[in-house]
């Protein structure tokens, strides 16, 4: 617990920690192409975590090959919540939509009602889920490729296996995400910085999971 709580200050233990994060924050700004060569920079980090080498992987746009295949996996995972919310979402708007034309049926408008929060509740749970599942679908998809992190059975197991590290990482991993954002409440220029930070402290999260579930013992 005391190793995974570090992830918030260790990329400061890289000397060259500002010009790379800023480099990665510069190169995320580029639609996709920055987003996954950011996954794959973390990726790349993790790598280096691996070997015990505690500074950032080098920052440049180096990295696509590497983070297509989870940008992929993420992707997937992604629009399955969302269609799981659109089961319900979508009725609700189209009896709304249908409800507005003239006097309405009360019952039917909190039947809409009840299936949009039911839809968003849906998504919020399954991105909750997809949060805590995520360092397994991570090493997942890193050791065994995009149809190893869309094998839902061993990814569980895995979290399954040391719920307590589970349930850690991924408390970090809200920590991390809240983090990315700061730079929206800030300033515009914080924003894409701050989230090069976060890719830095999901490597050091994901590590820290792996370590916790290869190794009881460990972090």
């Amino acid at each position: 617990m005391e190793r995974i709580t570090e992830a918030f200050v260790w990329p400061f233990r890289d000397p060259e920690w500002p010009v790379k994060l800023l480099i990665i924050a510069l190169i995320t700004l580029i639609p996709i192409i920055g987003t996954i060569n950011g996954i794959g920079w973390m990726l790349a980090t993790l790598d280096r975590l691996r070997a015990g080498d505690e500074k950032l992987a080098p920052a440049n746009l180096s990295y696509l090959a590497r983070g297509i295949r989870l940008f992929v996996v993420e992707l997937v995972y992604a629009l399955v919540v969302v269609a799981v919310g659109l089961v319900l979402y979508v009725p609700g708007v189209a009896i709304a939509a249908h409800q507005g034309h003239g006097q309405g049926n009360a019952v039917l408008i909190a039947l809409a009602i009840l299936l949009n929060l039911a839809a968003f509740g849906l998504i919020t749970i399954g991105s909750l889920a997809y949060t805590f599942l995520l360092p397994a679908i991570v090493l997942a998809t890193d050791r065994g490729g995009i149809g190893a992190g869309l094998n839902i059975r061993p990814v569980v197991g895995r979290c399954l296996a040391n719920p307590i590290n589970t349930l850690i990482a991924g408390l970090m991993l809200i920590a991390a995400s809240f983090i990315g954002g700061l730079g929206v409440i800030a300033c515009g220029i914080g924003a894409f910085y701050t989230a090069a930070f976060a890719l830095a402290m999901q490597a050091w999260i994901i590590r820290s999971f792996e370590i916790g579930t290869t190794s009881p013992q460990a972090g």
